[in-house]
């Protein structure tokens, strides 16, 4: 079975919300859809918008977009999410059942990140984003503080 975009949406949502909610953390929805970001957490006194994500693995990284599509006259019109808009990107993979929390300051702007799993074949270290330093739960148990 193939999902749509709209399904993949949802079981992303899905995921983030009920690894939020399962640290304590207030989960809101905007009232209605299309808005720049899906839901709003409540971290502490902070509230953070989010835009959630479904996430690829490719082999030993996991893809994460950071952009919307959709189709106007002109063809695809593509927007990439902008530090007035969201406060963070949320992505969830399925074929590794976890979720992570991106900061503005690596997804803004940008079309893409990669998270690295696993080692990468030609031995680098440096510039690479370690998925764990991104995992949401420990992301917002960060948030939350002792």
């Amino acid at each position: 079975m193939v999902l749509t975009t709209d399904q993949k949406g949802a079981i992303a949502e899905s995921a983030i919300t009920a690894a939020a909610i399962r640290l304590g953390v207030g989960v809101y929805r905007p009232m209605f859809e299309g808005g720049r970001y899906d839901l709003i957490l409540e971290v502490g006194s902070r509230l953070l918008r989010v835009q959630c994500k479904w996430a690829c693995r490719h082999g030993e990284v996991v893809a994460v977009r950071c952009y919307s599509c959709r189709r106007g006259r002109s063809g695809m019109i593509v927007r990439k999410y902008t530090l007035d808009e969201v406060d963070a990107i949320a992505a969830y993979c399925p074929e590794i059942d976890r979720s992570y929390l991106l900061p503005t300051s690596l997804s803004c702007g940008r079309r893409m990140v990669h998270l690295r799993i696993g080692p990468s074949r030609n031995n680098q270290r440096a510039r690479i984003n370690w998925a764990d330093d991104f995992e949401l739960e420990a992301r917002l148990k960060a948030l939350l503080g002792p």
